[in-house]
């Protein structure tokens, strides 16, 4: 019998989740997915669900998108993690105290993992991936120069900060640069000098320089950048009555790999002028996207008035991030891995990485038409262009025809000074085994052998694939 109030309408679901009662009309064949407006009726969830789908399978397929450094496989356990933390603010940290412990021992374990003297007074956060990381690191370094100029009786409306890095970096400093109307100085390649190296690092600095970032796995070819030897020569600098100018390392992929695969190579908190360091947690830290962190070696690298301490939700949080609001699954995924893999198992499924991408990289360059720029022996990414044997097509016939196979390996010029170079260039990620490594290469040398066989007397090209 139905409970009633004063009325005589009987009590209804009036609290409950609308979605659950909702009245799903008739569905016949005239169920279009909107494009301008909403429709004026709903629709089952499961029609609604298989429509969306459907159109997702014009996608590519992510496992064979050799172009992308993000995180493309996840085990199926860290994915159900994930969902079951979907609906939590990673920045409502009153109300989700486990998941604040969480990002805490995820940046302690990054701390240790990069050489912070005392990973206790490391301090870092999770963001919502490396661009985001990128821009808090170039807030603190310009914070900092302002408050050395003001120490010095400098003024500031007179000096115009910049930014020293290669022509090679990643677009998200460049917009750090426009954001935050900071001079970037890009070091141009020359020859075979395709990154950022000291001499060219120190000659673009003076007095107003806020800082240099240094690149440890370059997008463009996989290769790092002299990170020590770029600080060495910025101890030099400083030691002879130049500027004291911070070091950032974007170690957006390789501050993954290298402490696994290259422990001995000193990039981290092992050199003093290293002041902070970011990195992608979907890319080589194995997370679906998107999640990334940024480090500096103590408290005293990030300046206080960047720290926003907000009384929010019942509690006093302090908070230095863009986004407010932001998902947690991410970062639960990231200890996910830290604890399921461990140091031993990150060296296991970095190595196998770097193993498909040396063996593929080496059997690409043993073939007439290309030739090798990098190996895959940093990074596991490399990069590769069409020798001088080769006349009649281009690396951008090669993407295209290899994405009819499915493949998506994207074709592009390297920046101002040797715009004339154009690459291919193959990242190897966690799921891209020795398997789909020997079919890739067999589409390879089948497009190859296509290209020869319709070139004829014209070039066949295409247009570019590097679309991000």
């Amino acid at each position: 019998m139905a409970l009633h109030t004063g009325s005589t309408e009987p009590l209804r679901a009036h609290h409950s989740n609308p979605l659950v009662g909702l009245a799903n009309p008739a569905v016949g064949d005239n169920v279009y997915l909107p494009e301008i407006g909403l429709a004026d009726d709903p629709v089952p969830p499961d029609v609604a669900y298989q429509l969306i789908r459907d159109e997702l399978l014009l996608d590519g397929s992510a496992r064979l998108n050799l172009a992308t450094f993000v995180t493309t496989w996840m085990e199926p356990q860290a994915l159900t993690l994930m969902s079951d933390c979907a609906d939590k603010n990673m920045i409502d940290k009153d109300e989700y105290p486990q998941t604040a412990e969480i990002e805490r021992r995820c940046v302690a374990i990054l701390a240790d993992l990069w050489h912070a003297t005392d990973p206790n007074d490391a301090c870092g956060c999770s963001t919502t991936g490396s661009s985001e990381a990128c821009m808090l690191a170039g807030m603190a370094m310009k914070r900092r120069w302002e408050a050395q100029v003001r120490a010095a009786g400098g003024d500031l409306k007179t000096r115009v900060p910049n930014l020293v890095m290669g022509a090679n970096v990643q677009v998200c400093w460049e917009k750090f640069c426009r954001y935050w109307d900071v001079e970037p100085r890009m070091v141009p390649m020359e020859g075979d000098r395709l990154h950022l190296e000291a001499p060219g690092a120190v000659a673009a600095c003076d007095e107003n320089t806020i800082g240099v970032v240094a690149i440890l796995g370059s997008t463009f070819d996989g290769s790092y950048e002299p990170v020590a030897e770029i600080a060495t020569a910025l101890d030099k600098l400083a030691a002879g009555g130049g500027p004291d100018i911070p070091v950032h390392v974007d170690g957006a992929s390789g501050g993954m790999i290298a402490p696994f695969l290259d422990p001995d190579l000193k990039w981290d908190f092992r050199l003093p002028r290293v002041a902070s360091i970011n990195t992608s947690g979907h890319k080589y830290g194995l997370v679906y996207p998107g999640v990334g962190w940024v480090l500096w070696r103590d408290k005293a690298h990030l300046p206080e008035e960047l720290v926003f301490n907000v009384n929010y939700l019942g509690g006093n949080m302090p908070t230095f991030a863009l986004n407010f609001s932001r998902p947690g699954a991410e970062v639960v995924a990231q200890y996910y891995n830290f604890f399921r893999l461990g140091r031993n198992g990150f060296t296991a499924v970095q190595q196998a990485s770097r193993d498909v991408a040396m063996s593929l990289a080496e059997r690409i360059g043993g073939l007439d038409e290309f030739e090798l720029i990098t190996k895959g022996d940093q990074l596991p990414v490399f990069a590769f262009t069409t020798s001088s044997k080769v006349t009649g097509w281009d690396v951008f016939a090669v993407s295209r025809r290899l994405r009819e196979r499915g493949w998506q390996v994207p074709a592009y010029t390297f920046p101002e000074h040797r715009e004339d170079l154009a690459v291919l260039r193959v990242v190897c990620r966690n799921g891209f085994s020795l398997d789909l490594a020997d079919l890739f290469f067999k589409d390879l040398l089948s497009a190859v052998h296509d290209l020869h066989e319709d070139s004829g007397n014209t070039v066949i090209s295409g247009p570019s694939g590097f679309r991000h």
